[in-house]
Formats: C-alpha cells, structure tokens, sequence
C-alpha cells in the first residue's frame, strides 16, 4: 500500500518548503517528478532516521544517484533522455537503503524500501 506523498500534514509542509526552495532550484531538476508517494517503510525508515524526504527527492532529481555502480548510474543518464525508469538508491545511517524510483513516464516517483519493490 502506498501513502499519497500529500496526505500527511507534515509531509504537506515539507512539500511546501521544498517548493519554495525549488523556486531557486528549477534549473537543477534534470526530469520531472509527477507525483511524489512512498510506501509505509519508507515513511518509517525516514521518520526513525529524523531525515527529510526531500533531500533524497532533490538528489534523485538533480543526477545524484547515490549508491549505484557506474553501469546503473550510465543507465539512468540514459533514462532521461529515452524516458525509461530512473531508480536511485541511497544508503543511510546504519546501513539501511532507499531507493527513489521515478517511473518512464514520469508519472509518478516512489520512495521505498528494496524489500517493498
């Protein structure tokens, strides 16, 4: 099951100031989002770690892929231009991982755990 990335209030004003922040940042965005959800793991992994989503979110965004090999990385520069999925996958705080995925028709970009995939 997945949670409407705007459905919490919390989540609702981080959005909020990640679109202020973003005013400046437009430029950097290398692909569009669509709509922006996780998965209860993920909201879990992120509440438990105090880490906002967005910073994951932007880096997905901005071409930083986090911990990919160069192969996948390669795919994903690809991606953008021939609008297949882009997946990023970021390593946390006592080894726990998150992947970003942002469907190829960029509908919509989940946050998740690998074992929620």
């Amino acid at each position: 099951m997945l949670n409407n990335y705007y459905d919490e209030p919390a989540v609702r004003a981080e959005e909020k100031a990640m679109a202020e922040e973003n005013d400046t940042k437009v430029a950097t965005a290398l692909f569009p989002l669509g709509m922006v959800v996780m998965t209860p793991g993920a909201a879990s992994l992120l509440a438990d770690s105090e880490m906002p989503s967005r910073r994951f979110i932007e880096r997905h965004q901005e071409g930083d892929w986090g911990d990919l090999c160069e192969e996948d990385a390669q795919a994903n520069q690809d991606a953008i231009e021939q609008g297949d999925r882009i997946l990023s996958a970021y390593k946390l705080e006592g080894g726990q991982k998150l992947w970003v995925i942002t469907e190829a028709d960029r509908s919509a970009t989940t946050l998740l755990l690998p074992k929620e995939y």
